[in-house]
This record gives structure tokens, C-alpha cells and sequence, in this order.
């Protein structure tokens, strides 16, 4: 009897992990529906199902069930660093999304789990990010502010010295010093040059400042680092769209990013949908 327990213990324990396992395939082949379909008929959830159940609800767009999930993968393992992040994030996104009334709140619960996550582990380079990202953008009263920021970006600067200057550029552009925003951005591109993403933001930035040569050179620059990369085509699509001025190449460009294989760290197919349409395409 005890020897046919641990047999069946032994056979459930394969068959979660290649459950487990097929649904993390499917998350990053962005199939969230098919990997919440796999997770939810799982018998047993651990911090780790919860972990992926909540990475799918959030690329859903549905915030709300992203946060509760991921307190139970906090409840459940509440010295990870990882999870207080993306709990962080759900809340973030839900106060983005919520009403006047409820999103102050929303947002002081995102920067708490934020903060928790950085004190868990200093080098979560994710968290020390979004942390900083919400210094950079939350006033005062919700517990921003640019002395916060500048004081992490020294901190991510020691982790990373490319994604340092980085930092340093966003808080020189919150100051609208765009002379010393440039010259720090430019500065991360060298510390990094095959940072395609770094790229993007300097042609970007060359957009909004109205040197478009500038800018269509350094996306040219981008594309010989990483041809056909999916983020340069959204990224430099969206900066047209933004101009009002390409947009028959936009649209293009918009059409083949969606025909692409897509990772969670690209964006969502339908922030292409949304521009595509917005420019008739």
C-alpha cells in the first residue's frame, strides 16, 4: 500500500511538472489563454504556478486578477523578490487603469511591494528599474519624486554602468536639461552598443526633438544591429505614428510585427492593433 502511495505521488509529481512545463512554453510562445487553460486544471498550486498564473492574467490585461494571484505567490513564498516585483507591477497597472478615487491608493500598494522587492534583493535588476521608474513618475505625495530617482540611479549605475547613464539621461530629460539628456543617452549607447533597445530610445528622442535625419539615421543604426527585430519595428512605427508623418510605412511596418513570433518581453500584439487602427490599416 505505502509502496503504491509513493508510486502515484511519483507519477503526479511528472505529470505537474510537464504540465508546468507545457504551460510555460505556451506563455512565451504569448499563448496566455492556452497556458491559464493548462494551470488552472492543475490539482495542486504552488508559488510557482500562481508565479506564471499571474504573468498570464497581467499580459491578459487583466490587472486586477494579476494582483490577487500574486498574493497568493507572495503568501506563499514571501522572500521573493520576484514576486513582490510583479505584484508591484499589477498594482501599478491597475491604478493606471482605475478611477481618481481608488488609484492613489492602488499606486502607494504598487511602490510598497516595489520597494520590498529592491530590499529583498538589491540586485533585481527588474525591480530596482521599476522602482526607479516610479520615482521618476509618481509626485510626492504618492511617494515620487526626482531626489528619490537620482539617488537610485546611482545605485543602478554600480549594478550596471551602461544602464546607469541610462538613468542618468531620464532624470536629465524630467529636468528638460535635453543637452545633458542627449549627451548621457548617447553615452549609454557606446557602454552598450549592442543594446538594440537603447538605440531605439536615442532615435526617439531625436524625433521628439525634431531632428528627423538624426533620427531616421539611428534607426538605420539599430536595424543593421538586430535586422528584423520585433521591437524596432513597433518602436519605430509607433515614433511615426506619434509624428503624424511615415504612416504608410508605419502601417507596414505595423502589418509585419504582427505576422512575427512574439516573446512577453515584446509589446502586446494589441498596442500594434490599437495604432494599426488608429491609422486605418
Amino acid at each position: 500500500m505505502c509502496r503504491g502511495l509513493l508510486l502515484l505521488g511519483v507519477i503526479s509529481g511528472v505529470l505537474y511538472g510537464g504540465s508546468l512545463d507545457q504551460a510555460v512554453k505556451l506563455y512565451h510562445g504569448t499563448d496566455y489563454q492556452g497556458s491559464l487553460a493548462v494551470l488552472t486544471g492543475l490539482p495542486e498550486k504552488g508559488a510557482a504556478v500562481f508565479d506564471l498564473m499571474g504573468k498570464n492574467y497581467y499580459m491578459l490585461g487583466d490587472f486586477k486578477k494579476a494582483s490577487e494571484v500574486y498574493e497568493y505567490a507572495v503568501a506563499a513564498d514571501p522572500a521573493n523578490s520576484e514576486y513582490e516585483n510583479w505584484l508591484g507591477r499589477s498594482y501599478g497597472r491597475r491604478a493606471e487603469t482605475a478611477s481618481p478615487f481608488t488609484a492613489p491608493g492602488l499606486a502607494s500598494k504598487a511602490r510598497q511591494h516595489f520597494e520590498k522587492a529592491v530590499a529583498l534583493n538589491p540586485k533585481n535588476r527588474d525591480a530596482v528599474d521599476d522602482l526607479f521608474e516610479y520615482y521618476l513618475e509618481a509626485p510626492g505625495f504618492l511617494g515620487g519624486g526626482l531626489d528619490k530617482a537620482a539617488k537610485l540611479a546611482e545605485h543602478i549605475g554600480e549594478l550596471d554602468s551602461a544602464e546607469g547613464l541610462w538613468a542618468q539621461f531620464k532624470i536629465a530629460e524630467r529636468h528638460k536639461d535635453y543637452g545633458k539628456a542627449e549627451e548621457q543617452l548617447r553615452r549609454a549607447v557606446q557602454a552598450a552598443p549592442t543594446k538594440v533597445n537603447r538605440i531605439v530610445e536615442l532615435a526617439k528622442f531625436l524625433a521628439k526633438r525634431g531632428r528627423i535625419e538624426e533620427s531616421e539615421q539611428t534607426f538605420q543604426v539599430a536595424e543593421r544591429v538586430t535586422p528584423n527585430n520585433p521591437r524596432l519595428l513597433y518602436h519605430r512605427a509607433e515614433t511615426y505614428v506619434r509624428a503624424g508623418r511615415n504612416l504608410d510605412t508605419a502601417r507596414d511596418l505595423l502589418k509585419r510585427y504582427l505576422t512575427e513570433s512574439l516573446s512577453p518581453d515584446d509589446p502586446p500584439r494589441s498596442d500594434a492593433q490599437k495604432l494599426l487602427k488608429q491609422e486605418g490599416g
